[in-house]
């Protein structure tokens, strides 16, 4: 059975940091995408971030210069690192995870007060 969990989430104050994480197990196939996505309050789930089997990486504009994707093969563990929040970036935070078929985890609560 595959599980992705996610960790990392919390309550912090704009200009703060945090790191997210997610752990993917129960899969035995190559993980081509590793990404995070996000969704606010009254909105639609959104691309935040992902990084291919390549390492090549994709950014939403809103998070270019702040977050830093990165994964870890080994561990089919994939980070979110985040700087400077800002209260927009406040949601729930989803990984997900592409092989032959799309994964996603429960989500990660973030909070950024202004």
């Amino acid at each position: 059975q595959v599980q992705l969990v996610e960790s990392g989430g919390g309550l912090v104050q704009a200009g703060g940091s945090l790191r997210l994480s997610c752990a993917a197990s129960g899969i035995f196939f190559s993980i081509n995408v590793m990404g995070w996505y996000r969704q606010a309050p009254g909105k639609q789930r959104e691309l935040v971030a992902i990084i291919n089997s390549d390492r090549t990486i994709t950014y939403a504009d809103s998070v270019k210069g702040r977050f830093t994707i990165s994964r870890d093969n080994a561990r089919k563990t994939v980070y979110l690192q985040m700087n400077s929040l800002k209260s927009e970036d406040t949601g729930v935070y989803y990984c997900q995870v592409r092989t032959r078929q799309e994964y996603w985890g429960k989500g990660t609560q973030v909070t950024v007060s202004s």
